[in-house]
């Protein structure tokens, strides 16, 4: 059973429990047992004057203010900021990305609790995108005199895994053509340096994350097409899914607005 599900159950139990101990101090619960003991009827006009509907205020009532809660996700569409998806053992997760160009000597500065897997993914991105500078209009050396600072907020949080590789690619080339990425829209998908995007993970629990967030858009790999079939219809009909073996045809969908070149420039 899953963590998440564990806890749930433990929750509604924790409910019942304080639910029950409201029936004691009625003394409606020990009525009832003590006519059972007795062989007796139990006072069932008693009993049922004792009814509870749970309603979201009483679970707040009877297990506190939440614990957890959903970190809100900029609608606007800014320069430098993109929408990934991430799998953690409690489920889906949105995963902001957010960079910025500097003036400097060419670094890269990864924050945000990166593992050692999403720094090479940011390192890859990098050099994707100078190695095919002439495609997106942008200098082959456009970080030779900038530092190029990529974050992912919520920095006591760890973070791995390659799959964030095309949210970090879109965010990078946002930030350096000044061109948001296109509205409500979160993609997931491992990158290589000859430009092909490779399966990942955690579908239907990144898919479920965009749904939660109120996204309209899901960009992922060719080859996860199928695994959207285990989605709920509901949330299959309020998403619009894009799926891409290549990372030019994922960023044509991205920044509809860029006039890229050579985009016949694929990996075969």
């Amino acid at each position: 059973m899953e963590a998440g599900v564990r806890n749930l159950e433990r929750e509604i139990a924790n409910i019942l429990r304080k639910i029950a101990r409201q029936a004691v101090k009625k003394g409606i619960l020990a009525e009832t047992i003590s006519a059972a003991d007795s062989q007796q009827d139990p006072p069932a006009k008693r009993a049922d004057s004792f009814k509870v509907t749970v309603t979201e205020t009483s679970v707040r009532k009877h297990l506190g203010n939440e614990r957890f809660q959903e970190k809100g996700f900029s609608k606007d569409r800014i320069a430098g900021l993109a929408a990934g998806l991430a799998w953690t053992e409690l489920g889906g997760v949105l995963l902001p990305v957010e960079v910025a160009i500097i003036e400097g000597k060419g670094e890269l500065i990864l924050t945000g609790n990166m593992g050692d897997v999403m720094k090479e993914s940011a390192q890859t991105a990098l050099s994707f995108l100078r190695a095919n500078a002439a495609c997106f209009n942008i200098k082959p050396d456009f970080n030779r005199r900038k530092d190029i600072h990529i974050h992912i907020p919520e920095g006591a949080i760890p973070k791995d895994g390659p799959s964030a590789g095309i949210t970090i690619i879109a965010a990078l080339l946002s930030a350096l053509s000044d061109e948001p990425v296109i509205k409500d829209l979160a993609m997931t998908g491992e990158i290589t340096l000859t430009g092909r995007l490779l399966p990942i993970g955690g579908v239907k629990e990144k898919v479920l994350a965009a749904h939660r967030y109120q996204m309209t858009r899901v960009l992922m790999p060719e080859k996860n097409r199928k695994d959207i079939d285990e989605l709920p219809k509901e949330v299959l009909s309020s998403l619009q899914f894009f799926f891409s073996d290549f990372i030019i045809d994922a960023l044509l969908i991205l920044f509809p607005a860029l006039k890229l070149k050579n985009l016949n420039n694929r990996a075969s």
